[in-house]
């Protein structure tokens, strides 16, 4: 199995205030980071030590490399 700590994934917001959130790794999960974009934007993220999953809210194309998927609207 692919080991995914170094994955990263592209998200591009296919409207405006899409909210990407980062989540903590260990025995209590956190938010530690988030950031805002607007339609057109584009964010790479990845995966690390710290971060083990990552949230995203609003209408945004994720593409990783198992795929690419396309989020609901917030609305």
């Amino acid at each position: 199995m692919k080991d995914n700590i170094n994955d990263f994934l592209v998200i591009k917001a296919v409207e405006d205030g899409v909210n990407v959130i980062g989540l903590t790794r260990g025995s209590d999960t956190r938010f530690h980071h988030s950031e805002k974009l607007d339609k057109g934007e584009v964010m790479i993220a990845q995966f690390t030590e710290h971060t083990s999953a990552i949230k995203i809210r609003g209408k945004a194309i994720i593409q990783t490399s198992y795929g690419e998927i396309e989020s609901d609207s917030r609305r």
